[in-house]
């Protein structure tokens, strides 16, 4: 792959498309290697970020192509079907981008959208472990002269690694949460590839460490108050964590249709594919196909629900988004684990599944799944259709 001197400017949203399944086709070449070696995606990110998709989301007023949702899910969908871990480290930068639309000033949506088209990255720096709940957090931003002071520390910190930014979820002196964008190179800031997980081993989601790290004020934005009322922040972050899973489930179903036509040499090309005559594995594609297509179905109808929540923003829109993402997100959870598991079924304990990689479609839904408890989006679905109870306003549902 050459690395590009520019960033590329896409204007539309059948340019995006076009643009990442080309991308995925060459991220697809290498994506076994790189999940075996565990061999961090650095030139990858670098086309994946000047091919310009990074700036996809930016509204049309700011200078980007302002893609719908729809379209933004797909891409995702595509680039994880091609690698599962690089389609995971852009979602929290597009979440990042939501908050910042919803909340920042103009002057911050100017600047740092600007940043995003001229190919900076952002990572995240959210979780915290040790917290009384998932929720917490005790990460401290405090006043010092015109700008803050930030100590903590973060763990599943994906896509930290390798951006230029890395916006931090913070408390204020008040106890209000607010979302710093703190630039990589920050004196006090250490990122830690501590990262050990089976599945998206190339994410980079370690650990992010600050200390004493200094903020301009001008970086910092609200975010709690995202969650305080009405906004498509949180089915923004759902629908992207349902694409990865939906890509993944195609990646797998796709591996395993040529794996069972070609009797188990999933390596050779696809003119040696046989005729399957089988009835057992016949019901097993069959189970697998209408279920993949609804899932891609779901995803496209829950794109739609959020274009029309961030068009009208109130509470029956948002809700809507909500639960159609939810249902969204978990027919992919069972969908990217069941493409996963029918290889194993199909293969065996044959040595070549592992060998060539296969296994790593269900090793990357089993622990990208397992972001968010599937449970609680029936719960919510379920009350929603039952008892017109919306969902809580959070970014996990």
């Amino acid at each position: 792959m050459t690395l590009s001197h520019h960033v590329a400017v896409i204007t539309s949203d059948e340019q995006a498309l076009i643009v990442a399944s080309d991308l995925a086709e060459d991220f697809k070449r290498d994506s076994a290697l790189r999940d075996r070696e565990r061999r961090l995606p650095h030139p990858e990110l670098e086309v994946f970020s000047r091919s310009g998709l990074w700036g996809i989301s930016v509204p049309k007023e700011f200078g980007g192509a302002g893609v719908s949702n729809v379209t933004l899910a797909k891409v995702i969908a595509l680039i994880a079907q091609a690698d599962g871990s690089l389609g995971q480290i852009p979602q929290n930068h597009f979440y990042a981008l939501e908050v910042l639309r919803v909340n920042g000033s103009e002057e911050q949506k100017k600047r740092l959208y600007a940043e995003v088209l001229a190919g900076q990255r952002f990572g995240n720096a959210l979780a915290e472990l040790g917290t009384k709940t998932a929720h917490d957090r005790v990460t401290s931003l405090t006043r010092d002269g015109d700008g803050y002071r930030i100590n903590g520390r973060k763990f599943y910190a994906t896509g930290a690694i390798y951006a230029q930014r890395i916006p931090t979820s913070v408390v204020d002196e008040h106890g209000v949460q607010q979302l710093a964008f703190v630039p990589r190179d920050s004196k006090g800031l250490t990122v830690i590839d501590d990262w050990s997980g089976f599945g998206q081993r190339t994410t980079g989601s370690g650990s992010v460490v600050f200390e004493d790290v200094y903020v301009a004020a001008e970086d910092v934005i609200p975010f709690q108050s995202a969650f305080e009322r009405p906004t498509p922040v949180g089915p923004l972050a759902q629908i992207l964590h349902a694409a990865i899973d939906t890509g993944i489930a195609r990646a797998a179903y796709e591996d395993a249709l040529h794996f069972v036509r070609t009797k188990t040499r999933p390596w050779i090309d696809a003119t040696h594919e046989k005729a399957v005559d089988d009835p057992l594995t016949i019901k097993s594609f069959g189970h697998l196909s209408i279920r993949l297509h609804a899932a891609e179905a779901l995803l496209e109808r829950a794109g739609e629900f959020l274009d029309k929540a961030q068009a009208e923003t109130n509470a029956e829109t948002v809700a809507a988004a909500s639960i159609a993402v939810a249902e969204a997100r978990a027919i992919s959870t069972e969908i990217s684990l069941a493409a996963g598991s029918t290889l194993f079924e199909l293969a065996g304990s044959q040595a070549t599944l592992i060998e060539h990689g296969l296994d790593r479609h269900w090793r990357n839904a089993r622990v990208h799944t397992l972001h968010d408890p599937v449970r609680w989006k029936y719960h919510a679905v379920g009350n929603y259709y039952l008892n017109d109870e919306n969902p809580p306003l959070r970014g996990t549902i």
